[in-house]
């Protein structure tokens, strides 16, 4: 991260509110000039799942590296049995018993499954015919030597650690996941700190991160101005006191340790989140100052944090949820100048409507509902029957 011109003063909105709130772009446009992953590291594929591959890896070795069975049954010549059938059964004098993934035997260019053969005795016969190649994987059938296995950029899965592991590597070079510290400020007041250290905790996991640590801290400027400088996380998230009232030291304090860059994002609820850097203009961490109510917690962790978050492990910077397209089942009142993100049900009909108003606090109307739908700054609402895009929550 280079050098950056110096920060715009800080305008304490203490006891005054807010003049202006800035567009939501503007916090995204921040997010992604400042928020990037650390640097690549080669891991051990136990530590992979879920980050993202920092380079293209290729094949070590053939897959499968012989030609092997791939059902149960027994290793033959297909020509042995050439005019078998249930009528006509064919002895098998060179069969050999082999479960699936055995190399296949010298001599044997198929595998007849156990139902379509039958032991008479110590002999087995053939009750159908199979053709060369038949119940058989052949090597390199999934990928040969020095072919392309997974690109560069892609998010790992349990499936792909095994098929890493199968084409012989045992570490790969992978982005690793950012850690985020957590902070809860101002105690009870911030708005049930348990809630919000719960909430947060879990979000930074689903987007590819881990919690260095979650800590409430009084509402004391000193303290949190030192939690924000403190080293050993790549990204800070805080929640709470970061409002008008004369106990909101949250943003002065990010000022002291740093820079406080936007303070005020024109989105309802979360509308007194704020961002900037810790620990001085030439590459400090990112900090993301959530407010404590519960609810503009998340609607801010969805809208802003949630993309640095997404940003310092690699992933993409998009909202990370399902979406569904849908009609409103009645209006959805909207503020000019500001993005809604309104809390919504989906009946049965697949028509949505509000559980909640986007002022409405606390967490009860977010669990009973499906999902949220978001309403532009330029716009004073949806009317009845219109067509919206829905994200799920699950």
């Amino acid at each position: 991260m280079t050098a950056r011109p110096p920060p715009p003063p800080v305008h304490d909105v203490r006891g005054r509110g807010f003049a202006r709130r800035a567009p939501l772009t503007d916090a995204w446009d921040w997010v992604d000039a400042w928020v990037a992953p650390p640097p690549a590291r080669i891991l051990p594929l136990a530590a992979c799942s879920g980050l993202r591959l920092a380079d293209a890896v290729a094949a070590v070795g053939d897959w499968p590296p012989a030609d092997r069975a791939a059902v149960d049954g027994y290793g033959v010549a297909a020509a042995d049995t050439l005019g078998a059938g249930s009528y006509n059964p064919v002895p098998l004098t060179a069969a050999v018993a082999v479960s699936a993934g055995d190399p296949l035997p010298p001599g044997c260019d198929a595998v007849i499954p156990y139902e379509a053969a039958q032991a008479v005795g110590p002999f087995i016969e053939a009750i159908d015919a199979v053709a060369p190649g038949s119940g058989v994987e052949r090597r390199g059938a999934w990928t040969v030597a020095g072919s392309p296995l997974l690109p560069a950029g892609r998010r790992l899965r349990p499936g792909d650690l095994g098929l890493l592991a199968a084409a012989g590597h045992s570490a790969v070079p992978a982005l690793p996941a950012p850690r985020v510290r957590i902070l809860i400020a101002g105690g009870p007041k911030a708005g049930a700190p348990e809630q919000l250290g719960a909430m947060l905790a879990a979000l930074v996991g689903r987007d590819g991160g881990v919690v260095e640590a979650v800590e409430e801290l009084p509402a004391d400027l000193a303290a949190l101005a030192d939690a924000f400088a403190r080293p050993g996380a790549d990204l800070i998230l805080s929640a709470g006191r970061t409002g008008t009232g004369p106990d909101d030291v949250a943003p002065p304090a990010l000022a002291q340790a740093g820079s406080l860059d936007l303070h005020g994002i024109a989105m309802r609820p979360g509308g007194s989140a704020g961002l900037g850097l810790a620990g001085g203009l030439a590459g400090g961490v990112p900090v993301l100052l959530l407010p404590g109510e519960p609810m503009a917690a998340l609607a801010a962790y969805e809208l802003l944090a949630g993309r640095a978050v997404r940003h310092a492990a690699g992933l993409p910077a998009a909202l990370p949820h399902a979406t569904v397209e849908a009609v409103t089942a009645r209006k959805l009142v909207s503020e000019i100048g500001c993005l809604d993100l309104h809390r919504v049900r989906l009946d049965e009909d697949g028509r949505v409507e509000p559980v909640a108003s986007p002022n409405w606090p606390g967490l009860a109307a977010a669990a009973r509902a499906d999902g949220f739908v978001l309403i532009g700054a330029d716009s004073e609402g949806v009317p009845d029957g219109a067509a919206v895009i829905m994200y799920r929550f699950d």
